[in-house]
């Protein structure tokens, strides 16, 4: 690979229906089983998750968006990695993305209480599927087993399976087009778009400059590689400042 890419991802809210497909498509390619019964918001697991907000007026003043959250993918003083006693997070310095290593993992959930954006999640289940339905499961995705953290990785298989198909056809860089998370492709709207974030020629880094663009929670210098686009000002407020717990619809 001649160059380090830096890969990120734009995320227009005006366009975000709340369909949740990108949380089926995610579940579907990345072998996260059905939650248990006993499984509830916080003991659940989905690497990508549709949160609703609202600007709390009274009709007919009432508006509302939906939020697609997952791992910021962290570029700067990423919080989980400064925590993790078993070096089981680390930054791909080929790619930015920030991994999580199962087999390291302890379970000491450290990461967790570290990650500003609540986008971890921990296996207290063993992975369990309806009879049949592990027939379906990906190949190339290995399923995580009770007692460790998991999130999302920008589907680290499909990455691999670029550069698999890069090499065989004796070359050095992936083709951009083979290498595309399951919840951009999977999104009916094209809210979610993936890139080199640092190549100004993509459709990401050119989100990114926007002026209606944001991340969230910016303030606190982690320079998430997530990158959200709004017109409407309420929206980009509470990813800048956030209400109290409970109100704003992105935590709990």
């Amino acid at each position: 690979m001649s160059a380090n890419k830096r890969y990120g991802m734009s995320i227009d809210i005006d366009k975000c229906n709340g369909c949740g497909a990108c949380m089926m498509a995610c579940a579907v390619e990345n072998n996260i089983p059905p939650a248990p019964e006993a499984a509830n918001d916080r003991r659940g697991v989905t690497w990508i998750r549709v949160y609703k907000v609202d600007n709390h007026l009274a009709y007919p003043e009432r508006r509302t968006a939906f939020v697609p959250v997952l791992c910021q993918q962290c570029g700067h003083d990423t919080p989980c990695v400064h925590v993790c006693p078993q070096q089981a997070v680390d930054v791909d310095p080929e790619t930015g993305i920030v991994g999580q290593m199962p087999e390291r993992c302890l379970g000491c959930r450290y990461c967790m209480v570290a990650c500003p954006y609540h986008a971890r999640y921990f296996n207290w289940w063993d992975p369990k599927w309806p009879a049949g339905m592990e027939k379906t499961l990906n190949p190339d995705v290995a399923p995580r087993m009770r007692g460790v953290v998991e999130k999302c990785n920008f589907c680290h298989g499909r990455w691999h399976a670029a550069q698999q198909k890069a090499a065989a056809a004796g070359q050095r860089e992936i083709d951009a087009a083979d290498y595309v998370p399951a919840c951009v492709e999977a999104c009916p709207t094209g809210a979610l778009r993936f890139g080199d974030l640092s190549d100004s020629s993509t459709e990401v880094a050119q989100d990114a400059q926007r002026p209606e663009s944001f991340r969230l929670l910016e303030k606190i210098g982690t320079e998430p590689k997530i990158h959200y686009r709004s017109r409407r000002d309420w929206v980009r407020e509470i990813a800048s400042a956030p209400r109290p717990e409970g109100k704003d619809g992105l935590r709990g």
